[in-house]
């Protein structure tokens, strides 16, 4: 029982998680394709004075945060599908997420986070999102495995 709503617990925390992300995914990809990269660095730098990173960026730095924001946004997708699969305690899906989500919050965590580029709100909280679901999955998933064995 208890393993249980560590799973539904991590499932909700997922679908928060790839909510905020497939909206921030969309958003970048649509400031590159409106034609202001400036917005869409700005958006992903929060903690950087917008005015230093207001500028005119090349075609090809458009297409690299184009190509970042349409990476976010798959890997959003297929992490808040998973995760009403991890509701069920679903070992694929609890694995899925960790992969896709983790892995993209982990980049997020040591290039800006660490790097001091991003706000603690939303950035960091939703690395600590993330991770949380990770644990409690990973966490029950292997009580559930030692509890069959």
């Amino acid at each position: 029982m208890k393993n249980a709503i560590l799973f539904k617990i991590s499932s909700v925390l997922w679908i928060i998680w790839g909510l905020v992300h497939i909206f921030e995914g969309a958003i970048t990809m649509a400031g590159v394709i409106s034609g202001d990269i400036s917005q869409s660095i700005i958006g992903i730098a929060d903690a950087v004075e917008p005015e230093n990173l207001r500028m005119d960026y090349p075609d090809a730095a458009g297409a690299v945060i184009a190509q970042h924001g349409f990476n976010l946004f798959w890997i959003d997708i297929t992490t808040f599908i998973a995760a009403f699969f991890v509701w069920k305690g679903n070992k694929k899906a609890i694995f899925l997420a960790a992969l896709t989500g983790g892995l993209a919050d982990l980049g997020y965590f040591i290039f800006l986070d660490l790097g001091g580029f991003v706000h603690f709100v939303p950035g960091t909280i939703m690395t600590i999102i993330s991770a949380s679901a990770i644990a409690l999955s990973f966490y029950a998933f292997f009580q559930n495995r030692r509890s069959q064995a």
